[in-house]
Parts: C-alpha cells; structure tokens; sequence
C-alpha cells in the first residue's frame, strides 16, 4: 500500500503538470456542464441542472479515468518508463492501485469544480445526504472501472493504436452511450444499461436525483471486478 501510494502522488502531480490532461480531465467536462444546463433544444428531462450535473460528472470519471490513462501508459511504455517500474516491487497491482487512487484524486477536484459551477449558473443544490453517499459510491466505482479498462487498452495495444482507440471509444460513449443524455427505452436502453459506461451514467443520474439505483451500482461493480482482474493479467510492461 505504500508503494501505491507513493505511486499515487507521483501520478497525480504528473496529471496536474500536464496541460493536455488538464483540458481532457477539466475543460471538456465544464464545457459540456454549460452546453447542457443552457441549450434546451438537447431535451434534458427535469429537473436539467441534475441531469447536466450527472452526465458531466459520468464524462469527467471516463476523460481522467480512461483517455487520459490509457494514453499515458501508452507512451510511458514506449518511452521505458514502465520497464523501469518493472524491475521494482510495484508489480501490476500496485500500478493499477496507484493509478486508480491517483484519478480519485483527480476526480474528487473535478467534482468540486463541476458542482461549483452546477451551483452558480444551474441553481443545483444536494438532493440529500443519500444524493452525496450515492454520487460518491458511483464515482469510487466507475473510477476503478475506467482505470482497468484504460490500463487493458493502454497496457497491451500499440500507442498509435491507443490514440485512436482511447480517443473514438471517449466520444462514442460520451455522445451515444448512455454519459451524459439517459439510455432511453427499448432494446438499445436496456443494452446500454448493461454496460460500465451507460451504467455509470444512469447509475450517476439517479444520485445526483437522490436515489439509490440498485442496477447500475451492481453493473459497475461487477465490470469493475472483471476489468480489473483481466487487466492484471494482460498487463505488458513495454511495447
């Protein structure tokens, strides 16, 4: 757990130090919070300020915990850095411990800054402490969620190839997957729901409303279980 965490310091300042990480992990997320709390014709349900609030905090867990993870061990594994860490007691564990703590912390700044401006320019205010636990238990899981499956994507495919996989997959999601507009009804609603990312959307909607959606934490849980394991496992410490 040291280890982890000292790792964890050690990812965290380099997320704030680097600017590109900085516009994926903060401004997109602010810029899409504003486009839904002020652009009626997207035809967010009432109340709009906590279904903008939801699907801009769904987006800011998958920028910081996916894209911006998953290309960072891109080049960090084509660079030698990972090789280095290879020859440590670290291991793939400790990595992905390390990693996930140091995007909760990224997150958590998110958050606030995101339920800042929520507050001021949407007039959002906490449904409850229920809102707070429940908004809480689906950023810690989709946070964990995301990193595994960045670390699987980043860890085993060539950076040219994760560029594009992490890049595309981001805006597939966030546009048509369930983040930051509800899945809907019907065949495409219910597969969605099934998902970590339309999960993690319906399952934050639902908070940030003050409810406890049983489902989507369920569905999180276990894909966070699962791409966590299979990242271990997949894991390569260089190109």
């Amino acid at each position: 757990m040291r280890l982890a965490l000292d790792q964890a310091s050690w990812e965290a300042r380099a997320i704030f130090r680097n600017g590109e990480q900085l516009m994926v992990a903060f401004i997109m997320p602010i810029i899409a919070l504003v486009a839904l709390l002020h652009i009626d014709a997207l035809g967010l349900p009432e109340p709009q300020n906590a279904h903008a609030l939801a699907g801009a905090l769904a987006m800011a867990v998958i920028a910081s915990s996916f894209t911006s993870q998953s290309i960072a061990v891109a080049f960090d594994r084509r660079w030698g850095v990972l090789r280095m860490f290879a020859t440590t007691p670290l291991g793939p564990r400790g990595l992905l411990a390390g990693k996930a703590i140091a995007v909760v912390i990224v997150v958590a700044a998110q958050v606030i800054v995101l339920c800042l401006i929520a507050a001021l320019l949407g007039g959002w205010r906490p449904a409850s402490v229920l809102s707070i636990i429940a908004m809480a238990i689906m950023i810690a899981l989709g946070t964990v969620t995301f990193v595994a499956l960045g670390m699987c994507v980043g860890g085993t495919l060539r950076t040219e190839a994760v560029l594009a996989v992490a890049n595309i997959g981001f805006v597939l999601m966030v546009i048509a997957g369930g983040v930051l507009m509800p899945v809907g009804s019907g065949l495409t609603g219910w597969f969605l729901t099934f998902t970590p990312f339309g999960a993690l959307g319906e399952g934050m909607r639902a908070a940030v409303l003050g409810e406890i959606a049983l489902l989507p934490i369920v569905v999180q849980a276990a894909w966070a279980a699962l791409l966590s394991a299979v990242a271990v496992r997949v894991f390569r410490w260089e190109s």
